[in-house]
């Protein structure tokens, strides 16, 4: 029984230092540096160069609020398209969503946002301008997952088809959750 009490208590100390992932996925041949801007009290994340073609995979310390942004190679570095986050939040429960409000017309950063293996609830799209992504302070863009490990697509896929298209930015029926959610002033 101790045993089992000891066992059951070093596993919860495990989980609860385990990071949070996301993978990132470079659709084309470009290279990008991501820079991550964490709120106050977030441990910091260093930049990640992610090599075109490449997929890279970046631990999140546990709690971690903020947000990132890519910047192609040779390019200033200004913040586009951004993918936000709120790990570990109200509920257990991780936030997400692609903001739209620095820069609405990067559209070849940050794409589109996932938990591993589920296609909904996303967040974001393949091709911008799209409904899935967070434009004006009020919108309820933000999604919400209990899994710990997201995808993020970066860059752009080339030249699509109408019905490539179509596939790509297919709606997603998951509930989008206001700001007083994620700071968990709603309960």
């Amino acid at each position: 029984m101790k045993f089992s009490k000891t066992l059951a208590l070093l596993a919860s100390a495990v989980l609860a230092s385990a990071d949070n992932t996301i993978t990132f996925i470079s659709q084309d041949a470009l290279g990008r540096t991501i820079y991550f801007t964490g709120n106050p009290g977030s441990a910091p994340v260093a930049p990640v160069h992610v090599a075109g073609g490449e997929n890279k995979t970046v631990p999140i310390p546990p709690h971690w609020v903020g947000n990132y942004y890519a910047v192609t190679d040779g390019q200033p570095n200004i913040p586009g398209m951004l993918g936000e986050f709120a790990f570990d939040a109200w509920g257990g429960n991780n936030f997400f969503d692609v903001s739209a409000i620095v820069n609405p017309n990067d559209h070849n950063g940050v794409k589109k946002i996932w938990p591993v293996g589920e296609p909904e609830p996303f967040s974001g799209c393949e091709l911008f301008p799209c409904n899935f992504a967070y434009y004006l302070p009020d919108d309820l863009q933000t999604k919400s997952s209990k899994k710990s490990d997201f995808y993020c697509t970066l860059g752009t896929k080339g030249a699509l088809s109408v019905e490539e298209r179509s596939l790509m930015d297919v709606p997603d029926h998951s509930p989008s959750y206001g700001r007083e959610y994620v700071e968990g002033r709603k309960l």
